[in-house]
């Protein structure tokens, strides 16, 4: 796990919790909790394993195609 750290500057509360929620969108906790809370079957753990994979490898296609 990683630590999140925020560091709140002149009692601005507001801009710091923005900062954090970005922090944890970033760093997939948001989506780890998500998944957690509710039991996932496993033919549907199996179709969003592979959706998240077809997405990642066009991801890096896209990548590729960018560098030449």
């Amino acid at each position: 796990m990683k630590d999140i750290e925020v560091r709140v500057i002149d009692n601005d509360i507001e801009k710091a919790m923005r900062i954090l929620k970005k922090k944890i969108q970033n760093d997939g906790l948001f989506k780890r909790l998500k998944l957690k809370k509710s039991y996932e079957k496993p033919s549907e753990f199996r179709r969003r394993k592979q959706r998240e994979a077809l997405r990642r490898e066009r991801i890096a296609a896209a990548k590729a195609r960018n560098r030449r």
